[in-house]
């Protein structure tokens, strides 16, 4: 049965940002994205941070137009090699479907019509890749019928957005970095899911929201070939995380999650900084942000918050639920003239201490907003639709 109707199919899902805990940094087959090193990850909540995206398909839509992508409203190129080979793995799926059951439409013979939404800024260093890749493979998947699992889904994100197989699962993520030469082993796979540890929380400094001056892509190569460190890291700094975090994460021991956290964001970015020439992905403020994280522990005299940074200067505070007013309470005395705070959260948050001066003026002059989240969920069907029933883009 072809698709010779003009039924316009749809296919509308959310999908969320990951933040790792321990880094993925360098590849070993760029084609392929094939990672040099395993990752983990915490997944964000969605009603915080999440792309929602809707594909669609039509024999109505003109075969000339090709696939599109349209992302916050602007085209988005969908000629690149990482786009295309998501698309040709999820085809090539649905095409063996219609092969078995000759009753299927052929949906794989369409153009695809994708629109996509971030309710973040794009580029800033918060994993919108890694989003958009989840929920770009997630929703062709489910207008496709596909029955693979997320795990297997998450091998085609991967070749996308390397982070974005972690984002195809909430919780604690694992992205094993497999040995195949193929790519076959390297997929992502749930640690532990939200429930197990739903105390976890996550404060989001939002630096900068401007475009990084060396992409990520560019930045890891660059390491790869010129960091003495970064071969010390991948055999045997981030398989000794790997181990001690999946151990923190299954007894839910905060100090040890935080400990293997930063050290983990500190190896990252010392190999970038060892790199040559070096890579600056922090700045003043990002290690104003470390000074404060120290600060809140000494004070607490335990370990109460633990930070992180991609390659970018936002700093990600991870705390638990119960050390709200000694972590929250802090950085809300200073940066309380932000937007993102959320009202209940902070209502009655007294600071437990007071700042030093300098950390306190780097923080006020740098930050932009705040995010306030914890640990979420992975990709949801939604019936929220960025594409109208008869096919054009909806107004929103």
């Amino acid at each position: 049965m072809a698709a010779s109707d003009n039924k316009v199919y749809r296919a509308s899902t959310t999908a969320p940002v990951n933040i790792a805990v321990v880094k993925y940094w360098g590849k070993r087959d760029p084609k392929l994205n094939l990672p040099t090193n395993s990752s983990l990850s915490v997944t964000l909540s969605q009603s915080d941070l999440r792309t929602l995206t809707t594909a669609s398909c039509s024999a109505a839509f003109p075969s000339s137009e090709g696939d599109s992508l349209v992302i916050n409203g602007e085209p988005s190129d969908v000629s690149g090699a990482r786009t295309q080979a998501c698309f040709r793995a999820l085809r090539s799926r649905r095409a063996a479907l219609e092969a078995a059951d000759p009753n299927l439409p052929k949906l794989s013979q369409l153009s695809l019509r994708l629109v996509s939404e971030n309710n973040f800024p794009t580029a800033a260093g918060l994993a919108s890749s890694a989003a958009g890749f989840a929920a770009l493979v997630r929703a062709v998947a489910d207008l496709y019928g596909l029955p693979d699992e997320p795990r297997e889904l998450s091998r085609i994100a991967r070749q996308g957005s390397g982070s974005a197989c972690r984002s195809l699962f909430g919780g604690y993520v694992a992205w094993r970095a497999g040995s195949a030469a193929d790519g076959s082993d390297s997929l992502a796979e749930q640690v532990a899911p939200a429930a197990h540890w739903p105390e976890m929380r996550a404060l989001v400094l939002v630096v900068s929201a401007a475009r990084k001056g060396v992409s990520s892509s560019s930045g890891m190569q660059q390491t790869v070939g010129t960091s003495g460190l970064f071969a010390e890291r991948v055999a045997a700094v981030v398989p000794r995380h790997m181990d001690a975090m999946e151990a923190a994460i299954r007894d839910r021991d905060f100090a040890a999650f935080a400990e293997v956290t930063m050290r983990d964001s500190n190896s990252f970015h010392a190999t970038c900084a060892d790199t040559y020439p070096p890579i600056f992905y922090m700045n003043d403020v990002s290690r104003a942000a470390i000074r404060a994280v120290e600060a809140i522990n000494a004070n607490a005299g335990r370990t109460v918050a633990a930070y992180t940074f991609d390659a970018g200067p936002n700093a990600v505070v991870y705390y638990l639920e119960q050390d709200t007013e000694a972590v929250i309470g802090t950085f809300y005395h200073v940066l309380g003239d932000m937007d993102g705070w959320k009202a209940p959260v902070i209502q009655g948050l007294k600071p437990s201490m007071t700042l030093d001066a300098g950390v306190s003026d780097l923080l006020k002059n740098g930050v932009g907003r705040v995010i306030m989240t914890g640990v979420g969920e992975g990709p949801m069907k939604t019936d929220e639709f960025l594409v109208a029933e008869d096919g054009t883009p909806v107004k929103r």
